[in-house]
């Protein structure tokens, strides 16, 4: 019979009944009362209990294998079962609320004993011995992990041992999640930067370990979807006609060939010849999705991670064959180097591989090279805005980090100027035949009224610049001082080129394009992914370069000042393309924006992404 002051269960938890009506009340060792129903609590002793002090540890110590062994003889076969008040009183020779909640403590923990309070029975042997060996493995691991926690402490870890626990950090460091039980047990924060920190600091990782595209979601890998050969379709053989393909020395993947034939009056024909991937990489194949996925080709000192399978490049990079399949811009170019008629069209090419420095000293190219200075005069004078940086290359060598400054070429602005004149052609071209296309526009930025020669001019004009737009809808390129715009000259490198081109070749075959819904989609994808590889290849040459620097402590360097910034100075690293700031108050008096200063180089910090200039 229930009673008030009966000892009972309540969520596993011991509570004293002291009440009865409709419902039963309950008080918890916290003191709270609570209002139960009968099916919510089990009654383990009739009382009366005042307290529920001292309840956890007012009976002995007991043996809990022996009183198993023990209750195992004479209750491990057959229908023999024990009861609560039977355990109790074989365990500790007594039956009291203590030794009742003591005896449900040895049920509950379902080692030695399972069932109700009604009905207990040793578990057997076997069961028990299994029980045992995972207790034990749990509290050796619980002692390894304890080692390993004090480790961490110290800065210093046990590659083998404590492989299997450090996992949680590096998946942090690597931006994969969002926590770390080791961190948080060892007492550190939280942050990829912490977890990147300890990691470096006991050497699991070395200083060179670049964690960036991995927290970026971007793959060191190139796309592995099979692209199939070209269809079988008519195309204008061009291969009587020069076709230059210029590049760096030690690209590999050329996607664009040039030549220009002058009309003698000015004016002439340029064509431009782009690689045609879009002939065998169609909407929604797996190699198009995965091009989607990446949204531009990542170039990384570590190495070069392709969008589309590097495997279909000896037939879609141009010049790596001796003909390839192309798709033509052909441009009318008027003498005052506006764009006249447009056509676009398939074609075979034979193409001339030529680098920079030979475009430079080739008779060949210049034509083209003054129809590009032209072309450069007529966007300035539209209000296009030209900012010129000195550029630097990060390369990896058997584990040792180079950085070289980039050589300035005048066929670098042939090839630019050229490839501006096809995205407008283009964009021209698809807008006349109101087919949904991938625009690029930007709003006007504000100029200040005084812009300075030089780096420091440059700096001043890049600041004024707005975020690029791409859209289904055609608009103003500020910088570029130009009505209309879009990229088409790199589709084996940049997803929204691929997708100008699929709308492109949909037109010209007269199939139905993508409506304007799917593509706003399918761009704003790409644009994603080509944030993240943005992100991850700026962090990424930025790390490297301090991986470079962190054995030239004390090293001078020659910078420029850029701009004055309240009391620090923000100036400019040719050598090493890498801006920097320090106090005014500790460089030379009278500093102007483009005046040469010195530099030396007193900490570098990897983790923070940072290197400390002063004054020399």
């Amino acid at each position: 019979m229930l009673k008030t002051r009966s000892l009972c269960v309540y969520k596993q938890k011991p509570a004293i009944v002291t009440a009865l009506d409709d419902k039963i009340t309950i008080s918890l060792a916290d003191g709270k009362d609570v209002r139960a129903r009968m099916k919510d609590i089990e009654i383990l002793h009739e009382g009366p209990l005042d307290s529920l002090a001292g309840l956890d540890d007012g009976a002995p110590e007991v043996d809990v294998r022996e009183l198993w062994e023990l209750c195992l003889d004479g209750y491990g076969a057959g229908d023999k079962i024990l009861s609560l008040r039977d355990m109790a009183e074989l365990a500790y020779g007594a039956f009291t609320p203590v030794t009742a909640w003591a005896a449900y403590t040895l049920l509950s923990n379902g080692l030695y004993f399972s069932g109700s309070i009604s009905a207990i029975r040793p578990r057997p042997p076997e069961d028990v011995a299994e029980a045992e060996q995972k207790k034990n493995e749990k509290h050796i691991d619980s002692a390894k992990r304890s080692a390993y926690i004090e480790r961490l402490r110290s800065g210093r870890i046990d590659f083998e041992a404590d492989a299997q626990y450090i996992q949680d950090i590096t998946a942090l460091a690597l931006g994969k999640t969002l926590r770390s039980r080791s961190l948080r047990e060892a007492g550190f924060e939280e942050t990829p930067a912490a977890a990147h920190r300890l990691l470096l600091e006991t050497g699991y990782w070395k200083p060179s370990f670049n964690p960036h595209p991995s927290r970026y979601g971007v793959l060191l890998i190139s796309a592995s979807a099979p692209v199939p050969p070209p269809p079988e379709e008519e195309r204008a053989d061009l291969t009587s006609l020069p076709a230059f393909a210029i590049d760096n020395e030690w690209s590999d993947d050329p996607d664009d060939a040039l030549f220009f034939e002058p009309d003698g009056s000015g004016g002439g024909t340029l064509y431009v010849h782009v690689a045609d991937p879009a002939a065998s990489v169609l909407p929604g194949t797996e190699a198009d999705n995965e091009a989607l996925a990446r949204g531009v080709t990542f170039y990384a000192p570590e190495g070069i991670f392709r969008m589309i399978t590097p495997e279909s490049f000896p037939v879609f990079a141009l010049g790596l064959a001796e003909t390839s399949p192309a798709l033509t811009f052909k441009l009318s170019i008027k003498p005052d180097c506006t764009i006249g008629d447009v056509d676009i069209f398939r074609s075979t090419v034979r193409v001339t591989r030529m680098t920079y420095a030979e475009a430079d000293n080739d008779q060949r190219i210049a034509p083209l090279m003054e129809l590009a200075a032209r072309n450069v005069e007529k966007r300035l004078d539209l209000g296009a805005v030209l900012i010129e940086f000195p550029e630097v290359r990060v390369t990896i060598h058997d584990a040792k980090v180079d950085v070289s400054p980039q050589e300035e070429y005048k066929s670098t602005a042939t090839v630019r100027e050229c490839m501006l004149l096809a995205g407008e052609a283009a964009a021209t071209w698809a807008l006349e035949r109101k087919l949904p296309f991938p625009y690029i526009s930007q709003e006007t930025g504000d100029i200040p009224g005084t812009i300075y020669e030089g780096l420091a001019g440059s700096y001043q004009l890049r600041r004024c610049m707005r975020p690029r737009s791409l859209s289904t809808k055609p608009g103003l390129h500020w910088g570029l001082g130009l009505n209309i715009y879009s990229q088409v000259t790199s589709p084996l490198r940049r997803y929204t080129d691929l997708l100008a081109h699929q709308q492109i070749r949909a037109a010209l075959r007269g199939d139905p394009p993508m409506n304007d819904e799917s593509l706003l989609l399918k761009l704003g994808a790409a644009e994603r992914a080509i944030l993240a590889v943005t992100r991850a290849d700026r962090a990424t040459t930025l790390h490297w370069k301090l991986v470079y620097l962190l054995d030239k402590q004390d090293s001078v360097w020659d910078a420029v000042l850029l701009e004055k910034a309240g009391p620090r100075a923000v100036l400019f690293i040719p050598a090493l393309g890498m801006e920097t700031s320090c106090a005014l108050s500790r460089g030379p008096k009278d500093l102007f924006p483009n005046d040469l200063v010195k530099l030396k180089l007193k900490s570098v910090k990897v983790v923070e992404s940072a290197a400390n200039f002063v004054f020399d």
